[in-house]
């Protein structure tokens, strides 16, 4: 007999199959729009955290209050193999130089078995802030990989098209516990997460949930 109980709970994502675009606020020169092609292999660190601060009532011994403080995000970690594009190198010499608008617009985005993109992270003004080659070592046999580390100011989730949060759009939240519209946002499926992953599939979202 059928469980209508389990035939309702949606499969979770698989972790392999992804894209991370890099798109530059503004062009510098030698670079791409996405960088490197958006051909990542890892990637971590799409995290938020708010820790409340608690305090305790005169007298209520038995009962605590936690307190909205602002939120923090992590630091992104992004890992390929290294080849001869050097545009990551360049991104972050870049942003070693004052005055220079090189901040990007990150977005992570999830597929499901079939290629269909099914969840995006959207990443606002990505600052990259660690860069750092392979670790060399004759007697592996390894494939070089080069590491990232980037900051960015506010992540935002989006679900697939069609699945909006209800007739509000999207939820956003800040330190001061505010209400806002999601906006849209696409992607595209490049080589990303491992190989044969590769095609053109395009989505939008129309709801978001985030915090920023």
């Amino acid at each position: 007999m059928a469980n209508p109980a389990f035939e309702s709970v949606d499969p979770p994502f698989t972790a392999f199959k992804f894209e991370v675009v890099l798109n530059l606020h503004e062009p510098i020169a030698g670079i791409t729009n996405p960088l490197c092609n958006a051909a990542f292999s890892e990637c971590d660190g799409l995290e938020m955290t708010m820790d409340p601060k608690t305090v305790r009532s005169g007298g209520d011994n038995k009962r605590q209050v936690n307190l909205i403080q602002p939120v923090t995000y992590s630091r992104l970690t992004l890992k390929r193999g290294m080849t001869n594009n050097l545009q990551l190198w360049q991104w972050f010499a870049a942003a070693a130089t004052p005055g220079r608008n090189v901040r990007a617009e990150g977005h992570v985005t999830m597929f499901d078995a079939g290629g269909t993109p099914r969840l995006s992270f959207v990443l606002a003004d990505c600052l990259p802030t660690k860069i750092r080659g392979p670790q060399l070592n004759a007697a592996t046999g390894l494939v070089a990989v080069e590491e990232l580390q980037l900051v960015y100011a506010v992540m935002t989730v989006h679900p697939p098209e069609g699945g909006g949060l209800g007739a509000g759009g999207g939820i956003g939240l800040s330190a001061g516990l505010s209400l806002s519209a999601g906006a849209g946002v696409s992607a595209g499926l490049s080589v990303s997460g491992g190989p044969g992953l590769s095609g053109g599939f395009n989505a939008s979202a129309g709801a978001s949930f985030g915090l920023g």
